[in-house]
């Protein structure tokens, strides 16, 4: 049993007395001569190549594990030269047959051992093989600027998410967020720029990605050709975006002094245009539409040559009437107490002539001369009386008939007879009566007449006044 635990340290073979082990040569891995490679795997050194359990019928000189078999004639760290029969304990294969004997029950532990070790590799394997097919190789392109990353994103929204790329309402992302992605795919992120555009004289708010003015006209659908810009093609455009002026090429016909011209341009006004058509304005000239109008394409535009002069005119200013009753005056009667006077106006007017056609005159200033006067009229207000004695018998409705014609308001054509009986103004006054005959009611002037008849009986009326008992 004493001997079974190994060789005693201080033993050396007699072959090997005087020879010095730690000057013995070192021979190279893999140079002819050198050791054996006694290297096996873990899941090959479970077994011999016969197939037999470990330390059990193994050739001379393969090794394994725990030390069991040296090679054949090959010399170890301690016993370099041993003969093959020889074990470290210097018994011989008798004892390491004892010791396997006593052992041998434990022969297959590296079996169990190694098992595990082998599920493991493996697992890892297959993990490994599993994870390089999640990374995928992708060109990620954020404005215009190209890098090729791993990522072991889905889709293209996480990537912008583990990329810390944050898109906006104005940006464009190729292929769109959500879309799967695949080894060797790439993705463009194209961020949008505000551009205050005004296009012939019209103000828009767009956005555009493209990097250059030229780009963002040729994105937006602008008609550049013969425009008028106000920054450079060339001009980048950044994050903040700009502010684009542009006048695209338009035809405009332009009619002056009985000639027709039609121009290309890109002008901003009117006035360009006539000046690019070699016509001058001259004075009070103008244009059928605003000089500073933004001219339209195909818009024709007429100049209008004009020659003006003042004149200066003296108006009259109508007055009021102001009307007060009067109960002394019967009804019907109108008496003009104060008469009135018309004001007077200075107004100056332009006399225009347009292309030869004289113009509406047209008042440019008013002055006032003379105030005028307000007349204030007597308005009767007593009943009048509808008899007189010694004359309501009578036919006053002939004798109006063949007067007048039954006219309140008719005038001789002389002038001096007026009214249903044609009575002059003087006569008018005797019987009380105001103003002209023919200004007054019919009732008055009935009345009237009844009184000149018990004045005068019929001969006022020498052609008409039998009519007055017929």
């Amino acid at each position: 049993m004493y001997e079974a635990q190994g060789p005693d340290p201080a033993y050396r073979p007699p072959e090997y007395e005087g020879f010095d082990v730690h000057s013995a040569r070192t021979l190279g891995y893999g140079v002819s001569g050198a050791y054996d490679d006694t290297y096996r795997p873990a899941y090959e050194a479970a077994t011999t190549p016969a197939g037999a359990p470990v330390g059990e019928g193994a050739p001379v000189g393969e090794g394994v594990p725990g030390g069991e078999g040296v090679p054949g004639g090959e010399g170890v760290p301690g016993g370099e030269g041993m003969p093959a029969d020889v074990t470290r304990d210097g018994t011989g294969r008798r004892g390491a047959r004892r010791r396997k004997a006593r052992y041998g029950e434990r022969t297959d532990r590296p079996v169990r051992r190694l098992l595990p070790q082998a599920l493991v590799v493996a697992f890892l394997a297959g993990g490994t093989t599993a994870f390089v097919a999640k990374d995928k190789a992708i060109e990620l392109t954020v404005d215009g600027k190209p890098r090729t990353l791993h990522t072991f994103a889905d889709d293209v929204t996480e990537l912008l998410a583990q990329e810390s790329v944050e898109v906006g309402a104005h940006d464009v992302v190729v292929p769109a967020p959500g879309t799967e992605l695949a080894s060797g795919d790439e993705v463009a992120v194209h961020y949008g720029r505000p551009v205050r555009l005004t296009l012939d004289g019209q103000r828009h708010e767009v956005w555009t990605t493209a990097h250059t003015v030229q780009g963002a006209l040729e994105e937006l659908g602008v008609r550049a050709q013969g425009a008028y810009l106000s920054t450079s093609r060339s001009l980048p455009i950044g994050r903040h975006g700009l502010a684009l002026d542009v006048r695209t090429e338009r035809s405009v016909t332009v009619m002056a002094d009985g000639r027709t011209r039609t121009v290309r341009t890109n002008a901003a006004t009117v006035r360009e245009v006539v000046e690019e058509a070699g016509i001058t304005l001259h004075g009070q000239d103008t244009t059928s539409v605003p000089a500073d109008s933004f001219p339209r394409d195909g818009q024709t535009v007429t100049v209008l040559r004009i020659r003006g002069s003042k004149e200066v005119r003296e108006e009259a200013i109508p007055y009021d009437v102001e009307r007060t009753e009067d109960p002394s005056l019967f009804k019907g009667t109108e008496v003009v107490e104060r008469a009135g006077r018309p004001g007077l106006r200075r107004v100056t007017y332009l006399l225009r002539t347009v292309n030869g056609v004289q113009q509406k005159p047209r008042r440019t200033h008013s002055e006032l001369v003379r105030e005028p006067r307000t007349q204030v009229v007597k308005v009767g207000t007593k009943p009048m009386p509808t008899s007189v004695h010694g004359a309501d018998h009578l036919n006053w409705r002939g004798l109006a008939a063949c007067e007048s014609g039954g006219r309140p308001d008719a005038v001789d054509p002389s002038g001096t007879y007026g009214g249903l009986y044609q009575l002059d103004s003087r006569t008018w006054h005797t019987l009380g009566g105001t103003g002209r005959p023919e200004n007054a009611s019919a009732e008055e002037q009935t009345l009237r007449a009844k009184k000149l008849y018990v004045r005068r009986g019929a001969g006022p009326w020498p052609h008409c006044g039998a009519r007055l008992h017929g």
